[in-house]
């Protein structure tokens, strides 16, 4: 029996402010984005069914895996464990890794596995790029390891951008800055039994249930966040309109 996925979008970081911080190196979470964790802590289902966290090892989302999941990760033992390529999809500064030296003493410590994570990972170049045809490819093998794992209940914590070619989904894909996918949404997927090289993921009923009861909309400091980014984007258009 294939494991049930439940991916989970990283909490807020400092890039989803404004735009203008887009050049900030792997940002941490805002204490906005802790408290983003702590919610959904309290209200991930079935968290006790849990038996392996993985996450990208961009340090929000590792970040985000240990702040949301710290009572399952502490009652059983777990590590999070940082697949490379569940990576964001762009080239910016913000969506860029930092070397592997510098991940192992930010989490010196902590339960936290960055055995996969080599050098050049970070590097946005051959299979690390930031276009479609290696996204998509990554894409797959990840979902081709996760489906290889003898766990039940996977949660992954990744990027907005990057989990639409995760799950293949690329609906509302511009609903929230670039992704459809809020800041510590969660949505769980089984794998398709069909063409087990391309392990494509099926959303579950319940999940997509959940989905529609919550009818999630932004909260007052997300109206804000979004308003200061549509603002900067603006912005930015009008510089280079200018320069025209």
């Amino acid at each position: 029996m294939t494991p049930t996925i439940h991916c989970v979008r990283h909490a807020q970081g400092y890039h989803n402010l404004t735009t203008a911080n887009h050049h900030m190196h792997d940002p941490l979470l805002t204490p906005y984005g802790e408290q983003q964790c702590r919610d959904l802590q309290a209200n991930f289902p079935s968290q006790s069914s849990i038996d392996l966290i993985v996450a990208s090892p961009i340090k929000r989302t590792i970040n985000t895996a240990l702040l949301s999941f710290s009572h399952i990760i502490a009652e059983k033992n777990l590590k999070v464990i940082g697949l490379p390529e569940l990576q964001e999809t762009s080239d910016l500064p913000c969506d860029t890794g930092s070397d592997v030296e510098e991940l192992k003493k930010e989490f010196e410590g902590k339960p936290v596995d960055l055995e996969l994570v080599k050098e050049g990972w970070n590097n946005k170049r051959g299979k690390w790029a930031p276009n479609s045809k290696a996204i998509e490819k990554r894409a797959r093998e990840a979902r081709i390891w996760l489906q290889g794992r003898p766990e039940k209940n996977i949660v992954v914590v990744t990027h907005g951008g990057f989990l639409h070619y995760f799950t293949e989904d690329f609906h509302d894909q511009d609903k929230f800055a670039g992704t459809g996918w809020a800041n510590t949404e969660f949505r769980s997927y089984y794998f398709s039994t069909h063409e087990p090289t391309e392990a494509h993921l099926i959303e579950t009923n319940e999940s997509r249930e959940r989905r529609k009861g919550d009818g999630k909309g932004l909260d007052r400091e997300e109206h804000v966040n979004l308003a200061r980014t549509a603002t900067e984007e603006q912005k930015e258009m009008k510089g280079i309109q200018a320069k025209v």
